[in-house]
């Protein structure tokens, strides 16, 4: 039968009954309450029972010892109330951690404590842990305690508060850096979901007719701007956390969010730079990347393996932008944001356009030499064309002095078959260099295009406005030519009948010329 250790009788007849000890053994006692008036009681000896929990000690002021010896004891409370406690056995207990007993530390009194058989005592760190909390004991386990063992177990107690120290510190920079990565993700989303309702929208109007029942298609401003201003109040109302990341883990250097790109500016030590060999970008439109990857291979010399995710690479011919780097073995493009790979033949284009690389794997799969021949026969033809098409001025334009000479060689052979390009191809794996074919195979990104666009835009302007004047100018020549015509044929009449006139007396004729010629040489 189990019950609890309860004295309800009155103080003066337990004074009677226990005196200033009291020994209550085997009695499978489960809770410990209603002994707050033994004020008297200096030994309370309440070995094997069935206690879990020590609580309900306020009022014993005066006890010196506390035996809880082989019982099932998870954690105590109350024992720093007891002011005159000096010596109190925990042996063979359930006790598994210090926060169990954390109590005792704030017990100015007691000297003598034990906790050998209990779970705690197992530990590495226990003996240092419960001499630094606890300075005032002097045996523990029924040992004494020397002052050498205070000191190591101070010193012990200052290297685990440290250790604790930093392990929260990467706990908090952990929890940092995921909430980080979420921010930066939620803005890449609505970002996204910007440039797909600015893409809708734009088709909806290009679908709409002009014009209704003979009036002209009215939009509503206050839809357009209600969109867009929930779109500003989202990003808005984002946490302030960093939106990029820069993080360089072992030999990987991770860039999440556009803002990350500019690390590369920085001065990078060239121990930090030599190590890193993967580069991921993630969340990071990858025309914005294509700017910054001559800074890369500048920068990170000994990077061969690049990794994207959620970096909207959605057509094969992003892929030529990566030719500028000097090398790469590895490529790995994450399903996730990147439609391109839903292509069937993006990995034979990939390892096409890059064959100078000898890519080693792709998205973790090794590439043999079956798939190198399968994509040159695949797109080998693609490249003869590109290079076959193109003005020679324009293919002079994407060559350096160095390459130059390979595109004469090249057009020398251009009347050879499509199948050349096989041996070219090995011939500049060898070399380590790029196939003059494949170079014409190039991308310009959106802003680049723009650029173009606007400067075409304005050499046809410039040329349009040169040849409108070209054309009036020849107007306002040809308008003369036309009136002189008209007025030649009255013109010679009068000139004749002038040279008549004045020719008619020749003696006069002769004085004015000989008159002309004297004015001549004065």
């Amino acid at each position: 039968m189990r019950f609890g250790l309860n004295f309800e009788t009155s103080p003066t007849q337990v004074r009677t009954v226990l005196g200033t000890g009291c020994a209550l053994e085997h009695f499978e006692i489960t809770k410990i309450e209603n002994i707050s008036h033994l004020s008297e009681l200096r030994v309370l000896n309440l070995a094997r029972n069935l206690l879990t929990i020590v609580e309900n000690l306020n009022g014993l002021d005066s006890l010196t010892e506390l035996n809880l010896r082989h019982n099932q004891v998870s954690a105590i409370k109350d024992v720093d109330t007891l002011p005159r406690l000096q010596r109190l056995f925990l042996s063979f207990n359930n006790i598994s951690s210090f926060e169990d007993i954390l109590c005792l530390a704030d017990s100015s009194s007691l000297s003598d404590i034990t906790l050998d058989g209990n779970p705690i005592a197992q530990e590495t760190w226990y003996k240092h842990t419960v001499l630094h909390h606890m300075m005032q004991l002097r045996q523990l386990d029924m040992k004494r305690i020397t002052e050498e063992e205070r000191r190591m177990a101070s010193v012990a107690a200052r290297k685990e508060e440290e250790r604790k120290r930093e392990s929260h510190k990467q706990t908090l920079l952990k929890e940092k850096k995921r909430l980080t990565i979420s921010n930066i993700a939620r803005q890449w989303e609505i970002q996204q979901n910007r440039i797909a309702l600015v893409a809708s929208l734009n088709q909806d109007k290009d679908n709409e007719p002009c014009q209704i029942n003979g009036s002209a298609a009215y939009v509503f401003p206050e839809e357009s701007r209600s969109l867009d201003t929930i779109l500003n109040s989202a990003v808005q109302g984002l946490s302030v956390l960093d939106s990029h990341l820069v993080e360089v883990e072992g030999d990987t250097l991770c860039l999440y969010g556009a803002g990350a790109l500019e690390c590369l500016d920085r001065n990078w030590s060239v121990q930090t730079a030599g190590i890193i060999v993967t580069v991921s970008f993630m969340f990071i439109e990858f025309d914005e990347i294509v700017q910054v990857l001559t800074k890369l291979k500048i920068k990170f010399p000994n990077s061969v393996h690049l990794k994207f995710k959620e970096t909207n690479l959605v057509t094969l011919q992003q892929f030529n932008a990566l030719a500028q780097m000097h090398h790469i073995e590895q490529l790995t493009v994450d399903p996730q944001g990147n439609p391109v790979v839903n292509f069937t033949l993006w990995k034979y284009y990939v390892l096409f356009r890059l064959n100078h690389f000898n890519l080693q794997k792709i998205n973790g799969v090794k590439v043999t030499e079956n798939d190198i021949v399968m994509a040159e026969r695949l797109f080998g033809v693609l490249a003869y064309v590109a290079s076959s098409e193109l003005p020679h001025y324009r293919m002079l334009s994407l060559f350096g002095e160095s390459r130059r000479k390979q595109f004469h060689c090249l057009l020398e052979g251009k009347g050879k078959k499509p199948g050349i390009g096989s041996e070219e191809s090995c011939d500049n794996r060898r070399n380590g260099g790029e196939s003059t074919t494949r170079a014409t195979l190039n991308y310009m990104t959106k802003d680049f295009h723009m650029e173009k666009l606007e400067e075409i835009k304005e050499r046809k302007t410039f040329c349009q406005t040169y040849v409108e004047n070209l054309v009036k100018e020849a107007a306002d020549i040809n308008m003369k030519n036309e009136s002189l015509q008209k007025l030649w044929p009255q013109m010679f009449i009068e000139l004749v009948r002038d040279a008549v006139i004045e020719i008619r007396n020749k003696n006069s004729y002769m004085k004015l010329c000989l008159q002309r010629i004297t004015d001549q040489k004065q």
